[in-house]
């Protein structure tokens, strides 16, 4: 048996097992028949084995070679989360080409400035819907010579010549295998760990995503330093829900499982995703703080529909968890009447370690999941360090931090203030090498060999990094008073009817917020008091459910400093969309855009204006469009007039 026959028995080390091919065709040579991954399809779980992977990549690969795609050559990958789309990155690899996600919600305007800008000459597409995409962007995507698609439903009516069936690429790829068998393999031992193999989109919060560009080798190396850090044991189960194009999603569904060996479990539909996590009762799961929240606002909707006795089932419970939880405890009592059966309809029964990244995570939401017994860990890192390298460890969770470093990376806080804030600064062995035609945007980020992350944080005594906020949102009122719009957003939204939240009041005299209500629980909450309404707009009008959300805030502001109170607030008419630019493909605010495109909002919070009237058009996914004709109150909280008063006074 060859080097790295069980990478948990070497701490990840895997030696001469330095890309992706090449761990790839070690795993199909050595446990042929072992489940690599599985997709669920009309109800049913198809499972594949390594050696099954490794065909498919190699059929790809080949076929690819044989279309006229040459080293170099981008090949780029569209649409949801399906074992194609990995495949199809590790064939890239193999051939020498750069491998180049895009979100599979992305517009047509997007799709064309990535494909352009990368120069990929094949996209692997999901289905129809995607080919649509394509084909309607016509003359203005000129690269592009291929368009595979991977489910044939629908796309009987094209006749376009660069579309192919992903079934007829498989067979071309046979057959180029049977005319000369040593081949491929001769590609797997041609990849270079020190040549860019992966092309990474940044989550663009200020401007157009950048592509990081990122070596296969470094790759490697950082997905086995987190595995060291939290490790996976062969057969594990992981189910990739995130986007695929997201960095963290690349080392989990694609490094860390061809390293430790892992399941990964494609779900049929993101709607189905909770049911289908059950069905497989992962070992480990990464989901975005914001799918985190969804699952806390659901248990708490699914509490509200509860009898009373219940609900006070669950209080209890809840309290005694609490409880414990803060002794660095179990509650017995807590784990018998609610915890084991409230993880299982989650299921979360058999998991190892969880994490959240992306985004920062409000304490109180991260405390709820620790108490029912999920290991929950806070994760930190950038694209163009090829995702996290800090994270909790197992027995030392600080809901407060983001851990602490990957063995194989050093963070440390420069330009501190008296109270020891200060910039974070990183390197990684993972570390990209360059943004893709941008040298002086990699020049800005990068000094002397550390990456300046353009976020606020500080050490704890502890040694635990905190982050605070991104640099440049850490703002000041007219007044002086500092503080972080973050913060206080993540403590809104661990209220189930806040969907999202937008803190103002850079420059401003006092703090104001725009809210998004969570529609899912805000409805069934109007439903249940018999209150009539027809959409979005006419629910967050309602004068009922300014006033239940005035109290949800005001609980905010019972734990805020007097100075940052949120004074105002108003409920958005619709929600924020990364469609209309408001936020990013993984769901941070661009307050750039918010400010611009509520203005007139904003100038009416502080304008001392009771309501603003609004007349405007949302554009939908499909590309229909309504009128929106409506008036929103501008609910106050604190008199900022008396309260400015009294400030002075004393």
């Amino acid at each position: 048996m060859s080097q790295a026959t069980n990478a948990a028995d070497n701490g990840f080390e895997m030696g001469s097992l330095n890309t992706f091919p090449k761990i790839l065709r070690h795993n199909a040579s050595h446990w042929p028949e072992d489940v690599a991954m599985r997709e669920k399809e009309f109800g049913i779980w198809n499972e594949f084995s390594w050696l099954d992977y490794h065909n498919r990549v190699k059929w790809m690969a080949l076929a690819l070679d044989h279309l006229g795609i040459t080293a170099t050559d981008t090949v780029a990958l569209l649409g949801d989360n399906r074992p194609e789309w990995v495949w199809g990155e590790v064939a890239a690899h193999a051939m020498g080409c750069y491998s180049l996600g895009v979100y599979q919600d992305s517009l047509h305007e997007e799709v064309a400035y990535l494909l352009n800008l990368s120069g990929a000459s094949v996209v692997i597409a999901e289905d129809e819907e995607q080919c649509d995409k394509l084909l309607e962007l016509g003359d203005a995507i000129p690269g592009v010579k291929h368009i595979v698609y991977c489910d044939p439903r629908g796309m009987r009516k094209y006749d376009d010549p660069r579309l192919v069936d992903v079934e007829r690429l498989y067979q071309l790829g046979r057959d180029q295998d049977q005319q000369d068998p040593g081949r491929y393999d001769a590609m797997v031992d041609r990849t270079d760990p020190d040549s860019i193999a992966i092309y990474c989109t940044t989550s663009g919060t200020t401007s157009k995503p950048k592509i990081v560009l990122l070596k296969g080798g470094n790759f490697v190396k950082h997905c086995s330093s987190y595995l060291r850090a939290d490790p996976r044991s062969p057969g594990d189960n992981y189910v990739s829900v995130l986007p695929l194009p997201w960095i963290m999603e690349q080392v989990y569904a694609v490094g860390q499982a061809l390293i430790a060996r892992q399941v990964v479990n494609f779900v049929e539909e993101q709607e189905t995703m909770m049911a289908d996590l059950r069905e497989i009762g992962p070992s480990f799961v990464l989901l975005a703080p914001r799918v985190w929240e969804g699952i806390l606002a659901d248990v708490q909707a699914r509490m509200m529909d509860s009898s009373p006795l219940k609900q006070r089932l669950f209080d209890f419970a809840m309290s005694r968890a609490q409880q414990a939880l803060d002794q660095g405890k179990r509650s017995t009592l807590a784990e018998w009447l609610l915890m084991k059966a409230l993880r299982d309809r989650l299921g979360f029964s058999f998991l190892k370690s969880a994490a959240t990244g992306g985004a920062a995570m409000g304490p109180d939401t991260f405390r709820f999941f620790q108490a029912i017994g999920v290991p929950l860990r806070q994760l930190y890192g950038q694209t163009e360090m090829c995702g996290a390298y800090t994270i909790h460890d197992a027995d030392d969770v600080d809901y407060d931090s983001v851990g602490v470093a990957f063995d194989n990376a050093s963070v440390k806080v420069i330009n501190a203030d008296s109270e020891g804030l200060g910039e974070v600064v990183a390197q990684t062995e993972g570390m990209f090498c360059g943004y893709l035609g941008d040298a002086d945007a990699f020049n800005d980020d990068v000094k002397e060999g550390w990456m300046h992350t353009g976020d606020a944080g500080y050490f704890k005594p502890s040694g635990h990094l905190v982050v605070i906020d991104r640099i440049k949102d850490l703002a000041h009122t007219s007044g002086g008073i500092q503080y972080s719009p973050q913060y206080i957003e993540n403590k809104l939204k661990f209220s189930s009817f806040i969907g999202e939240a937008v803190i103002l009041g850079k420059n401003r005299p006092y703090l104001s917020a725009i809210l998004c209500i969570r529609f899912s629980i805000v409805s069934k909450w109007a439903e249940q008091r018999g209150l009539a309404f027809t959409n979005y707009t006419n629910l967050a009008t309602l004068p009922e459910v300014y006033q239940k959300l005035s109290e949800e805030v005001e609980k905010v502001n019972a734990s805020l400093p007097e100075a940052q109170k949120i004074h105002k607030f108003v409920l958005l008419y619709k929600e924020l969309d990364a469609d209309d630019g408001e936020l990013t493909r993984t769901r941070k605010v661009r307050r750039g855009v918010i400010a611009e495109k509520y203005g007139d909002i904003i100038d009416a919070i502080y304008g001392g204006s009771d309501h603003v009237d609004i007349d405007t058009v949302i554009t939908f996914q499909d590309g229909t469009k309504t009128r929106v004709e409506t008036q929103l109150q501008v609910a106050t909280l604190v008199d900022s007039l008396e309260h400015t008063e009294q400030r002075r006074a004393s």
